[in-house]
């Protein structure tokens, strides 16, 4: 690691030149923003869920404005991970930061597959495995809202992914801890939380639901509460290196994530209303250290 670069930090083998990554499924592939920033001034790009073959997504209205937040159900649209290899990755692998690989599934067997292809791109150095998607051999329930669930799913996939495995962990739960555990136990290197918390938003004048599925995840500032609750006690429990996410909009939100635990933070809905926003936080987070007098930002880490 360069001791110099107050802000670089790391993720097992990954090494960030500063916390700011952006998040799945609101940065497409990264080079659709190279218009509003350099790709090569974050800490790294998770692009959007890869599955093992091609989803339509579900049907429109998929997306519903909520105060401060947004609720979206575009349901893994992608062209599958044969696709991401091929036409895709080709594209990404030279960029000079950390490209990571968003994985979903249905299945056990849906994980395993695409985690083991994206194993074998050379330019790949971490997946971030989405256990919010609902197990369909268990009648629709997430494989990240049960501590043996989630235990199964990692383990399956840590046979087959020799590189940094990062476990995105869902709110909808009871208990996250137990869940942020059982990920450690199976063989993650990296937590990072929180994925959307399930809403709904309704039509009163039409007298129905303002999204086709009914429900939907919700992101946006409003959920930033819940998220620094959930890593805050995640991190207290867990020897992981933690990214943290849910209502970043500057880089005070930022800052609050790694003060309550987080080695890293992940920047999502704010992309849609300022594509520049992350190059921005960055700045901000060096502008924090400076006034504060701070030589690195791990000093910070966890103090609350």
């Amino acid at each position: 690691m360069n001791t110099s670069n107050p802000l670089e930090v790391k993720i097992k083998d990954m090494i960030l030149r500063n916390p700011v990554m952006t998040a799945s499924g609101t940065f497409g592939y990264g080079y659709d923003f190279e218009d509003f920033l350099s790709l090569e001034s974050l800490g790294g790009i998770v692009v959007k869920g890869t599955t093992g073959s091609e989803r339509q997504g579900n049907p429109y209205p998929r997306m519903a404005e909520t105060p401060s937040g947004m609720l979206n159900a575009v349901g893994l649209q992608n062209k599958g991970v044969d696709y991401f290899s091929n036409k895709i990755y080709p594209k990404i692998k030279d960029k000079k930061t950390n490209i990571v690989v968003n994985v979903s599934g249905s299945t056990i067997e849906e994980y395993v597959e695409v985690a083991a292809k994206i194993n074998s791109l050379e330019n790949i150095p971490a997946i971030e495995l989405n256990i919010s998607c609902p197990n369909v051999k268990e009648g629709g329930m997430a494989f990240g809202t049960s501590k043996e669930m989630a235990f199964r799913v990692v383990s399956a996939v840590r046979q087959v992914y020799g590189k940094t495995l990062i476990v995105k962990l869902s709110p909808n739960v009871t208990n996250i801890v137990e869940i942020a555990k059982a990920a450690e136990d199976a063989g993650a290197d990296s937590l990072s939380l929180i994925n959307t918390l399930l809403g709904m938003a309704v039509d009163a004048e039409k007298r129905e639901p303002l999204l086709s599925t009914i429900t939907g995840g919700l992101s946006g500032p409003a959920v930033k509460p819940v998220a620094l609750r959930c890593v805050w006690q995640v991190a207290k429990q867990t020897k992981l290196p933690i990214i943290g996410m849910g209502g970043i909009m500057n880089a005070q939100d930022a800052i609050e994530f790694i003060l309550v635990g987080a080695t890293a933070i992940e920047v999502g809905t704010a992309n849609f209303i300022n594509p520049s926003i992350t190059e921005e936080i960055v700045k901000g987070m060096e502008d924090y250290l400076q006034r504060h007098n701070i030589k690195h930002i791990s000093e910070i880490r966890g103090v609350i």
